[in-house]
């Protein structure tokens, strides 16, 4: 037997004995998938745009719009016009922009949880100056040279981990 042919047949051999697991995760999946008439009255309401296409939709995405939806009704009026504003915000980015804010999420989930801790106190330290001081200081960091920032970064980092 030529080795074409054996290679072919060892291909075949391995996805004939896949189709078993996979036959089991999507019957799996397909239980896990919730039918529109088994939302709550509030989760159809507030997804009521998505009615047409609910049951083609993967049940891992139903399961995370239904979550929404619950958050959603359980938000005050003013939370809620907040939150339509920040998607109307999101919406309007460049699809270059919003690929850059998720990988910065991304890095800022992979940091350890004391980093993360760091970053959100320097982030409220910095809310906390005035517009003035936190325009300037936007300006100083837009002006210097991406070797600069990176030196700047490590001092903070150093400074960070071993306070005076």
């Amino acid at each position: 037997m030529n080795a074409k042919v054996r290679t072919v047949l060892v291909a075949l051999a391995c996805v004939l004995c896949t189709m078993p697991a996979f036959a089991q995760e999507a019957r799996k999946i397909e239980q896990d998938k919730v039918e529109w008439s088994q939302l709550t009255p509030q989760q159809q309401q507030a997804l009521k745009t998505l009615e047409p296409r609910w049951n083609g939709l993967p049940a891992e995405r139903q399961q995370r719009l239904m979550q929404g939806a619950d958050r959603w009704s359980s938000m005050s009026a003013e939370e809620r016009a907040r939150t339509q504003e920040r998607f109307k915000n999101w919406q309007d980015l460049s699809e270059q922009r919003r690929a850059r804010i998720r990988d910065r999420y991304e890095e800022f989930r992979a940091l350890p949880p004391e980093r993360q801790q760091q970053l959100r106190e320097n982030y409220k330290r910095f809310q906390q100056l005035s517009p003035e001081r936190r325009k300037q200081l936007r300006q100083r960091w837009r002006d210097v040279t991406p070797e600069q920032r990176e030196r700047i970064k490590e001092r903070l980092r150093q400074r960070q981990m071993n306070p005076p």
